[in-house]
């Protein structure tokens, strides 16, 4: 099969924790009307500063506005990142876990409750969990560049212009990597959550080519279907660039991405991540993780060292007896059933 997921396992995982894709949509579609808000605001009132000067000046002071209100919606969504982290994606990937493990969930909106319940246990503070997942993403991009998944499909010389292709689709797939490494961390329950980030990346580095093939193919679904709602939301978004002042026909291209954006984030990226997880959780399924791998990747990723450093710090230091030396952990199983 192209991919070693089922979708319909997924999708029932969606449906399952639609408390949470609801609220994903509120706050994403929040999000997108706040940039068409603030940046119709601003460039309003450019248009009326232009007022002062000529016509050059006013659609100047037009888009000046304009763009200072896109800006500043962009750095607001910045700054409450680790809240989107903390609140709302670690939270559906909590419950998320629960379904794919066939644990029963509490029904209703009291999902998002208890799924912040679990959170907090497991990362204390959303600073916490921040900081993991940053050293986390750069651990998995040392780990896919030592892997080189692209020399191992494109192993025929003269095919740079591809392979640059397929190492930017490679780069956008490990983005769900991540995703799946706090999963994993969740999952196991452990009272240190750095030590268990480190094994977790460990393991990644023992299934990476199996891994990022499915995380190829999902990149390449939900890019594919992003275009495809950009291209739907062109025309509403020039529509209602039509209704603000001045001449600023370009925003109605910068809001169809962002609203194309908004509903990728709030639908397809939970998709992505349900479907990585089964096959992450699959692939490690009776491993451990190898003493080798761990001591390779303590010696190529400083953010690696990082996280061993702060595990030792944050309950004195783990315990990595149950990986021998040299162990090379059992093939990984056969693939679930693709649907």
């Amino acid at each position: 099969m192209l991919w070693d997921f089922s979708i319909a396992t997924t999708i029932s995982a969606l449906v399952r924790t639609w408390p949470f894709i609801l609220a994903r949509m509120v706050v994403y579609t929040a999000v997108a009307l706040a940039y068409v808000f603030v940046t119709g605001v601003g460039a309003t009132v450019g248009w009326g500063i232009g007022a002062f000067g000529g016509d050059g000046f006013r659609a100047g002071a037009t888009l000046i506005g304009g763009v200072a209100g896109f800006a500043l919606v962009s750095v607001f969504v910045y700054l409450i990142r680790e809240w989107f982290l903390y609140m709302l994606k670690a939270g559906h990937i909590a419950v998320l876990v629960e379904v794919l493990d066939g644990r029963p969930l509490p029904s209703g909106m009291t999902q998002i409750s208890h799924a912040q319940g679990v959170v907090k246990d497991r990362f204390a503070e959303a600073n916490v969990l921040f900081v993991i997942d940053q050293l986390v993403k750069g651990v998995v991009r040392v780990v896919t560049g030592i892997v080189d998944f692209v020399a191992m499909i494109l192993p025929v010389p003269g095919l740079e212009g591809l392979a640059r292709f397929v190492r930017a689709v490679v780069r956008v797939a490990i983005g769900f990597v991540d995703e799946v490494i706090l999963a994993y961390n969740i999952r196991i329950r452990s009272g240190n959550p750095y030590a268990t980030a480190q094994d977790a990346l460990v393991l990644y580095a023992q299934n990476a080519t199996w891994i990022l093939k499915n995380a190829v193919w999902l990149a390449a679904m939900v890019w594919g279907l992003a275009f495809i709602l950009f291209l739907a939301f062109l025309a509403p978004a020039a529509a209602i660039v039509y209704f603000l002042p001045g001449t600023i026909s370009n925003f109605g291209f910068v809001f169809a991405i962002v609203f194309a954006l908004c509903l990728k984030a709030a639908v397809l990226e939970p998709f992505a991540i349900a479907s990585l997880m089964q096959v992450y959780f699959r692939a490690i399924e009776g491993q451990t993780p190898r003493s080798d791998w761990r001591g390779h990747l303590e010696e190529v990723s400083d953010k690696f060292r990082d996280l061993g450093g702060r595990a030792r710090d944050f309950v004195g230091a783990p315990d990595f007896s149950a990986a021998p030396a040299g162990q090379t952990g059992r093939p990984p199983p056969s693939p679930p059933p693709a649907a």
